[in-house]
């Protein structure tokens, strides 16, 4: 068949690229735009190779096997097939298992049954090898791409850059269509600014209260990193938490409640530059006393009662929002609380139940917290340690959630003709 499929290692790819650009090969250094990227495939194999594309198929590997966001929006795109391995954390470090066994099985199933004339191979794995043989022994014509090195040396095998039919190399012009290095933070620049609300809570002071006044939280164990890469808490004592560096960690919801004496509390002046700021986050735990209310979790009656998402939800609109989520959501944790806030509100039929919603602020009512938490977690934002999500994307999925509920509240009382 006179036409081309490429196969591309995401792991060779993305890591060759995040050194090239950020001088390091973590992935999590780069912002990748995956439809110029694929676009990009397509025309540079076409142009190479002179075949139609049949397909690109995109190998990467995910915590149990489970798609991330970007490869929920990967599988939608066109002629763009994924294919998951494992991946696996050991030593601290993160490996891929089983990816190139498959690139292994689809490259020597493509050539064996003459699916196509060419195939691009974009890794670096000498355990390709065998396949690319095998490809060549059925009479198609392998062509391997490699990203620029950092260092300009190679970083392919030498066998498998002996072995191929063609050869090109990705440079830094074409790689910077689609990825971009991302901004660096830590002691030499300041981090991004986060949304208002989350800045109001981690710019709080902690109250002076011993650490058997705290609740707990869902921090990893000490000197374990969480999954954005900070340190959790350490220790507490006299007040103070520390992140085993030196700075502070976020403080709980016991702690605000604490500081803010209440709910719905304004953060004092001086912790955030900001008279109206209020701290927007939701727990379970210490913001009121748990044995009150109809079902033991501090609740009104209206608020326990108010639906889930599920319960407004249709089959129809559960397909729309599913094609939603693969290809319009990035999953940031603050867009996540307000898709999901967003959708609440927009399928409720009795507006006085968005006033019973509000009145709870900043409390979420335990069975739509719950729902909105496992939500998130289908964005790939659990720390894979415990299944937790982190406490501060925690933070920040309630605060886009609280935004978006006051936009509609805003949108309701606003006066007639504005």
């Amino acid at each position: 068949m006179d036409r081309c499929v490429v196969l591309v290692d995401a792991g060779y790819l993305l890591g060759a690229a995040a050194s090239l650009l950020a001088g390091e090969p973590a992935r999590s250094r780069i912002t990748v735009d995956h439809a110029t990227l694929i676009q990009g495939l397509r025309e540079r194999a076409e142009g190479d190779t002179q075949r139609p594309l049949l397909r690109i198929y995109w190998f990467d590997g995910a915590p149990d096997r489970v798609p991330q966001p970007e490869h929920r929006r990967l599988r939608v795109m066109p002629r763009v097939t994924v294919r998951l391995g494992a991946l696996t954390r050991t030593d601290g470090r993160w490996a891929q298992k089983g990816v190139d066994a498959a690139m292994h099985a689809e490259l020597t199933e493509l050539a064996r049954n003459r699916a196509c004339s060419d195939i691009v191979l974009v890794t670096g794995d000498g355990d390709l090898l065998p396949g690319l043989m095998s490809a060549k022994e059925h009479g198609v014509a392998v062509h391997l791409w490699a990203v620029q090195a950092a260092d300009g040396d190679y970083n392919q095998s030498e066998d498998l850059v002996a072995e191929a039919d063609e050869r090109r190399v990705l440079d830094r012009t074409w790689i910077t269509r689609a990825v971009r290095a991302r901004e660096l933070t830590g002691p030499c620049a300041p981090p991004p600014a986060p949304e208002p609300e989350i800045a109001a809570i981690l710019s709080a002071p902690l109250p002076e209260t011993g650490g058997s006044e705290r609740s707990g939280s869902a921090s990893a164990e000490p000197g374990e990193p969480s999954r954005n890469g900070t340190r959790p808490v350490a220790s507490v004592s006299g007040g103070e938490r520390s992140d085993g560096a030196g700075g502070r960690s976020v403080p709980t919801p016991k702690d605000l409640a604490v500081l803010g004496k209440g709910p719905g509390a304004s953060v004092p002046a001086p912790a955030v530059g900001n008279p109206n700021a209020t701290l927007r986050w939701s727990s379970d735990k210490g913001l009121v006393d748990r044995a009150s209310g109809p079902n033991g979790l501090g609740e009104t009656p209206e608020a326990a009662a108010l639906p889930t998402l599920a319960q407004l939800t249709s089959a129809e609109q559960r397909w729309a929002d599913r094609e939603e989520d693969i290809t319009t959501v990035g999953g940031d944790p603050f867009e996540v609380g307000q898709v999901f806030a967003r959708r609440w509100t927009e399928r409720i039929t009795d507006s006085g139940e968005l006033q019973h919603l509000s009145t709870e602020y900043p409390r979420i009512p335990h069975r739509i917290d719950g729902e909105l938490l496992r939500y998130a977690a289908r964005f790939g934002l659990l720390a894979h340690k415990d299944d937790q999500i982190d406490e501060r994307d925690r933070y920040a999925i309630r605060a886009g959630f609280w935004r978006e509920i006051d936009a509609r509240t805003a949108a309701e009382h606003a006066p007639a003709g504005d």
